[in-house]
């Protein structure tokens, strides 16, 4: 190829400049041959421009790519870039600056394949070299990316999660649609924010934590919550995973968060249910108890003590039954309102059962100041409460405990104003009553007769005893009472029934007791009836509390039925109490059902209670007992002796059986006898014995001369 001292451009037609040299024609035909062989071995289509002497040249893989040596090298340009690759050619012959493009170049066979060209221009020489690199399989390879990154990206646009990708320095890489519209960032943003600056500000430390724990490799969790201007606040469940590279280190996080806001109300409106009272919309027990502790925990911080009140409306079970629940309802809401008035700002009240509330008031130390809140509660059953145009009247008892001198831990502190409510309840109910140890003596003692209850229980120690029940004109054995005695294991002794006296409170453990007392007086009954042995009555005593749920009657006969014994030899002591505590109709039902089955009942206590003629006439009652008491002081105090002598005259004219218990003397027996008293029980006569002695008293024909033997006696 020859170096002409002007050569002029393919396509363009400019001139360049002289060359300040000119190589002999022999030399330069030799550099060119050379050059010539050297670009036909290489794989890369190299086309050279020529001037104006001599054409433009063409490698042998220009050749047989495109199957001509075309003079013009965009004859094989995609025709739709050939206007836009002729502007770029003009401009780089006019810079001599070069380019590289990727464009589409034609084959021999009319096929389009993609290229690299490359156009360059060595300074101080005439000629523009452009080499194609066949990049065709990278392109379409790279276009497939693409697509399929354009594919995700729409994915991840159309997705309802927000999706995130931070990079290890907590700045945003990437986020989707959804994280967008979320967190009020533009998608042409471009990123880079710190990712949890978009978070509002008491998410931070939760965010904080889990973007750490996934930066050392773990995948993490938290609640989050975004805040955008003009919109509700959205709820996230965010997921943390850490992206790892080939050596184990943390690439980037991929954050998915999904929107739980349905869930969180949802939450919150059965957190509502749980946690506050639907009537007064005060917090009910379970609040109660989730805030005791951290309000006794404020107030122990800043050194103030705390009170803590119980409070119960004094018959409000009789409002109901009187005025009916919607008046109760009417009472609870306005005593709630009132409550909450009248107390400072930082006080916590509570509806913690059908009439009770509990309240926590800070900034309180000693009793006075104690009192001074508890009469302020107090007031507010002063004004007027109507309800359909009725006055509602009541009254309250409030029971008290101190933090932190009656008891630190929250539950204990519960228990001690528990203890001061119950105390005033019991002595009469309407007042304060403020916690202090002697309130907590008569319920360890119940504890602990709780506690031997269920021991005996356990330990299958219950025993039976018997008091005979004597003729008093001539000593004859008429009847006998079972009374109960535990053994006691450790030290072998006898235990009275005052030992599990609270026991016969509740009616699991009365129950339990009542029907391991009765199993064994049955048993003797069959035993005396196997040895042939007369029978007599024998008295089983029932608490009230035994009659709390309605089926004592159906309890007792399946019992002695199962045990095969004649229900005549059977009679039941009730005491007045019995008759006057809550669920008395079904004392009644009971009484008659065993009435009609052939047990009879007796009225023990008779005339120490509220006594009245009506139960007389209601009850089906076939004998009177008058306790000891009235059997000690007959004779000696007159108003008694009225008593008993008034009695006396009753069981005559109602044609009732009447039993004296607690006869000690001679003289008490005598009395007795001349008042109308058939019946009686005692020392003079004899102890609670155990079966055996009864079984010798039936053996001699029941008649009873002499004291029993100590041994047999409890």
């Amino acid at each position: 190829m020859g170096q002409p001292t002007q050569l002029k451009s393919v396509t363009g037609g400019k001139k360049t400049a002289r060359v300040a040299s000119q190589p002999s024609a022999a030399a330069n035909e030799k550099l060119a041959n050379l050059m010539h062989r050297t670009m036909d071995c290489l794989p890369h289509l190299i086309w050279v421009a020529g001037d104006g002497s001599q054409p433009a040249w063409a490698n042998a893989a220009w050749r047989d790519y495109t199957g001509s040596e075309s003079s013009n090298w965009l004859d094989a340009v995609h025709p739709e870039s050939t206007a836009r690759l002729a502007a770029l050619w003009d401009k780089t012959l006019e810079t001599q600056t070069g380019f590289q493009e990727e464009l589409r170049m034609r084959a021999a066979d009319g096929r389009f394949r993609w290229f690299l060209v490359s156009a360059l221009h060595h300074e101080g020489q005439r000629h523009w070299y452009l080499s194609a690199t066949d990049i065709h399989d990278r392109v379409l390879a790279r276009e497939a990316l693409v697509r399929s990154l354009g594919m995700q990206e729409k994915m991840l646009d159309a997705s309802v999660d927000c999706i995130k990708i931070v990079n290890p320095d907590g700045t945003l890489a990437h986020m989707n649609l959804s994280g967008c519209k979320a967190l009020g960032v533009s998608p042409e943003s471009g990123f880079g924010m710190k990712w949890l600056e978009l978070l509002p500000p008491e998410i931070h430390a939760a965010g904080l934590r889990a973007f750490r724990q996934a930066l050392r490799g773990s995948n993490a969790r938290f609640s989050g919550k975004s805040v955008v201007p003009g919109k509700p606040p959205q709820y996230w469940d965010n997921i943390l995973t850490p992206v790892l590279d080939d050596n184990g280190k943390t690439m980037s996080i991929l954050c998915v968060s999904r929107d739980v806001t349905l869930q969180q109300l949802a939450e919150e409106r059965l957190r509502r249910a749980n946690e506050v009272d639907e009537l007064t919309d005060l917090p009910n027990r379970r609040a109660f108890q989730e805030e005791l502790r951290p309000a006794l925990l404020h107030a122990r911080e800043k050194g103030s003590g705390a009170l803590l009140m119980l409070i119960d409306l004094d018959h409000f079970k009789h409002l109901n039954d009187t005025l009916g629940h919607a008046a109760g309802d009417h009472l609870l809401q306005v005593m709630a309102r009132r409550i909450q008035g009248c107390l400072p700002d930082s006080t916590f009240v509570a509806r913690i059962g059908g009439d009770e509330f509990a309240i926590v008031v800070q900034d309180v130390k000693d009793d006075e100041a104690a009192m001074r809140v508890a009469h302020r509660v107090m007031l507010q059953l002063d004004p007027p409460i109507h309800y359909a145009s009725k006055r509602i009247n009541g009254s309250m008892s409030i029971g008290c405990a101190l933090y932190p001198r009656d008891a630190r831990d929250p539950m204990v502190l519960m228990s001690n104003a528990d203890a001061a409510l119950n105390d005033i309840k019991v002595n009469g109910r309407g007042g304060v009553r403020i916690f202090n140890a002697d309130i907590m003596r008569p319920l360890e003692e119940a504890a602990v007769q709780m506690d031997q209850a269920r021991r005996i229980l356990r330990d299958g120690t219950v025993r039976a005893y018997y008091q005979p029940k004597v003729r008093l004109l001539d000593r004859k054995l008429m009847g006998v009472e079972a009374l109960l005695r535990s053994q006691d294991v450790e030290h072998g002794g006898l235990q009275m029934p005052g030992t599990v006296q609270a026991a016969f409170l509740n009616y699991d453990l009365a129950t339990r007791i009542a029907d391991a007392l009765r199993a064994k007086v049955l048993a003797d009954i069959l035993n005396w009836q196997r040895a042939g042995l007369p029978l007599v009555p024998v008295s089983l005593n029932a608490a009230p509390v035994e009659f709390m749920r309605d089926n004592y009657a159906e309890r007792l006969l399946k019992q002695i039925e199962k045990a095969g014994v004649d229900p005549a030899l059977i009679e039941l002591e009730v005491t007045e109490q019995t008759l006057d505590e809550r669920g008395a109709q079904y004392v009644t039902r009971a009484l008659l059902q065993l009435k009609q089955a052939g047990i009879r009942v007796a009225l023990d206590d008779f005339g120490t209670g509220h006594s009245s003629l009506t139960r007389l006439r209601n009850f089906p009652v076939d004998c009177l007992k008058i306790d000891a008491n009235l059997v000690g002081n007959f004779g000696s105090d007159p108003a008694i002796t009225a008593v008993v002598n008034a009695i006396g005259r009753i069981g005559a004219d109602l044609s009732l059986e009447l039993v004296a218990e607690g006869i000690e003397t001679e003289k008490q027996c005598q009395s007795l006898l001349a008042a109308g008293f058939e019946i009686g029980q005692g020392h003079l006569f004899s102890r609670a014995v155990n079966a055996d002695a009864i079984s010798t008293m039936l053996a001699s024909e029941g008649l009873i001369w002499e004291p029993v033997r100590a041994s047999a006696a409890a």
